[in-house]
């Protein structure tokens, strides 16, 4: 695909999925390689979006790409998945997004990994209500990402996103989150 009709459909896709649809068996998500967009319902207060896309109420606030690189063997499913259902270790969107609603982050585990321990539910929960995704198969998303995100206007994007006026205060954001995680014992449910 080229990237002129990839920014088309991410502007104006047919659809966009739940986070109920996207860990359903089966998953519509495609066991393929590709970019998606993801398009909020309600934004985190200090974001604005005003010049966001909008495609049905929802505003286009992140891009990613599954795989990363040549040979990986992540997919859209597996992403989207990890996005909707993992924790903010693995999904920088949801490190993010966890930040920007005030979640602590703690260190869990051996004391390396860093999540939102208990409120990786919430955060879950708020996303199963304002968080809806796309996407749009390419073999070689890697090679379509730095054009997209030049092409859109998205605040929650940090990588090759550096000119972005809210990239500065999201860096440091999440770079307190995890300084304060540091400081905190290791989350331990027991």
């Amino acid at each position: 695909m080229t990237s002129d009709a990839c920014v088309e459909t991410i502007r104006h896709p047919l659809r966009t999925y739940s986070r109920v649809e996207i860990l359903a068996h089966p998953s519509p998500a495609p066991a393929r390689s590709g970019v998606y967009g993801w398009y909020f319902r309600t934004i985190p207060n200090t974001v604005d979006a005003s010049r966001c896309t909008e495609f049905g109420g929802l505003k286009l606030l992140y891009l990613g790409i599954a795989p990363r690189a040549k040979g990986s063997k992540a997919s859209l499913r597996s992403r989207l998945r990890n996005h909707y259902g993992g924790n903010a270790e693995g999904s920088t969107l949801r490190l993010t997004l966890g930040c920007l609603l005030g979640l602590e982050l703690r260190r869990v585990g051996g004391g390396t990994v860093m999540t939102f321990g208990p409120a990786e539910a919430d955060l879950s929960a708020w996303m199963a209500e304002n968080a809806f995704v796309m996407w749009v198969e390419d073999p070689e998303p890697w090679l379509l990402e730095p054009v997209l995100i030049r092409a859109f206007d998205l605040p929650l994007n940090l990588d090759q996103n550096t000119n972005h006026v809210f990239h500065t205060v999201l860096s440091q954001l999440r770079r307190d989150a995890r300084r304060r995680a540091l400081r905190l014992p290791v989350y331990s449910a027991n």
